[in-house]
């Protein structure tokens, strides 16, 4: 007696894919099986050889059960239409909203011992660092010596051509600053304050008879006004001789005279203001009488003429008035700082 289960036979091009749940028929081929039930099948004759002992009728058992299974084809299309549909089943899940968060997949703990590899690195990084800085700061230095020495080199060059015109410069602008000091310590130390009033007082008068008699000898010359000023202090600070003093003065007075061709009264304004400033008692009063008799005479000429006088609407300071003015200025100032300076220490 034999007896045949039957199988499924195998089916050609056809992949069978998992199922995701029992009873979910997924889109695809579905082959379906009997049920889980096993039936017995009555035995059916059937025709075979007759052997030694065994009847011709050889009883036959058939198991069969019901499977659901989901057989996809290998067609590209079918793949792609069991990818969405995988996705939709995932998408559409019936849990609650307030349990979604469980599913959520926890944080992996930080990693930390690449962090000391890293520092480790930088410690190595940083020493090679500092000892490519040395390398550049010995390199630095090196770098400034030889500079230096190239412009040692290009001076001993330039003093060698040109030595001496430099050398004569730089005397010259020594002592120029040192004469402007000495000349400022002077006025802050020895300034007579009452003898520069003085001079003030006594040319502005010159000067005034001067602008009234003729309004523009003052604005009309004021470089030569300057040069009088500074040879009358040559003259009190015996850098000239007296002699030379008086020439020079006429010489003022003819460049005015018979150069610049002015009137006798600005012709004479110049060395008439030094006159007044510097001189003796007796010459300052000869030379204010003098120009005040020549500023009368060319008044009453001119009146007699009728000329039109001329009207000035700015007037200029000459500079020298304006220099001793400074010069009171800057004494008293040094002189109040100094009882100041005294009166804190006192205190």
């Amino acid at each position: 007696m034999s007896m045949t289960v039957p199988t499924l036979s195998s089916v050609l091009n056809l992949k069978i894919s998992p199922l995701y749940s029992l009873g979910t028929r997924v889109p695809g081929l579905t082959v379906p099986f009997p049920s889980s039930l096993t039936n017995i099948q009555s035995f059916k004759p059937i025709q075979t050889r007759n052997f030694h002992g065994f009847s011709g009728k050889i009883p036959e058992l058939l198991f069969r059960r019901n499977l659901w299974v989901c057989v996809a084809a290998k067609n590209d299309d079918d793949a792609v239409s069991v990818n969405e549909a995988e996705k939709e089943a995932r998408g559409e899940s019936t849990l609650p909203e307030r349990f979604r968060y469980l599913t959520k997949e926890a944080p992996d703990p930080p990693l930390r011992w690449p962090f000391f590899v890293a520092v480790a690195f930088l410690l190595y990084a940083w020493r090679a660092v500092l000892f490519e800085l040395y390398n550049w700061k010995k390199a630095a230095f090196a770098v400034v010596r030889f500079v230096g020495y190239i412009l040692k080199l290009v001076l001993a060059l330039i003093f060698h051509f040109f030595g001496d015109p430099i050398t004569s410069l730089i005397r010259c602008i020594e002592t120029t600053l040192y004469t402007i000091r000495s000349f400022y310590s002077g006025i802050v130390a020895y300034a007579p304050v009452p003898e520069l009033t003085t001079i003030i007082i006594l040319s502005s008068a010159v000067l005034a008879i001067a602008e009234s008699t003729v309004p523009e000898s003052v604005n009309s010359q004021q470089y030569i006004l300057t040069i009088s000023g500074l040879i009358g202090y040559a003259a009190v600070r015996g850098y000239i001789s007296e002699p030379f003093f008086w020439t020079l003065l006429v010489g003022l007075y003819g460049f005015s005279r018979f150069i610049k061709k002015r009137d006798d009264v600005s012709s004479a304004l110049p060395a008439a203001a030094v006159l007044a400033a510097v001189g003796e008692p007796w010459v300052r009063v000869l030379a204010m009488a003098s120009y005040l008799a020549l500023a009368i005479f060319h008044h009453s000429k001119t009146f007699q003429r009728g000329e039109e006088e001329v009207a000035v609407t700015t007037r200029k300071l000459p500079l020298p008035l304006l220099g001793v003015a400074l010069a009171i200025g800057i004494r008293i100032a040094a002189k109040w700082a100094g009882y100041r300076h005294l009166t804190w220490m006192i205190v």
